[in-house]
């Protein structure tokens, strides 16, 4: 027995300003419109405290630096202290020389693995098929994308519809479901 897949479609808002766009988020919040995502062409703070969102990306980039400092180190001290020591004019084989390279290590090994990360989170690889919303999302617009819901009547549409439109929408319309949207 097969599952069946229902695909929703996305009602969309296309914003030409950011200070529109916010209150329309906080109008449309209020009015008990679920907001299913929001895309910019640039990271607004107010949009991601709007909308409730969390990541704990942070933790993770720290582990990574801790998890960074920590090879750095242990490769440095096996090297040079237990592989292959070098005495040169009675310098200890543990010196503070570590630390500039400890800090620069740490700095790539927690970018590279961040960055790693973030594309297994987002599911990003060479060849996917980009989601696009709206064509001009990545250059000036903003977009606000409401989930509809099979059970929705074509009335409450029309009323989302209008809610984005008298919030300062420039075009409306829908999109299918896609996963990453």
């Amino acid at each position: 027995m097969s599952k069946e897949i229902k695909y929703n479609n996305n009602i969309f808002g296309v914003f030409n300003n950011e200070e529109v766009l916010i209150t329309a988020i906080k109008s449309i919040k209020n009015s008990g419109v679920k907001i299913k995502n929001v895309f910019t062409p640039y990271p607004i703070h107010e949009v991601f405290h709007e909308l409730g969102l969390k990541t704990r990306f942070p933790y993770f980039a720290f582990v990574f630096g801790v998890l960074g400092t920590v090879l750095t180190f242990g490769f440095l001290f096996w090297t040079s202290v237990i592989d292959f020591p070098i005495t040169i004019g009675g310098k200890p084989n543990l010196s503070m020389s570590f630390v500039i390279i400890m800090f620069v290590m740490t700095i790539n090994i927690g970018i590279v693995l961040s960055l790693g990360a973030f594309f297994t989170i987002q599911k990003l690889f060479p060849g996917k098929n980009p989601v696009i919303v709206h064509p001009d999302i990545t250059d000036d617009k903003y977009v606000i994308v409401i989930e509809k819901k099979n059970e929705m009547t074509k009335e409450e549409v029309a009323g989302i519809n209008d809610l984005l439109r008298k919030n300062g929408a420039i075009e409306t319309g829908m999109k299918k479901n896609v996963e990453s949207i």
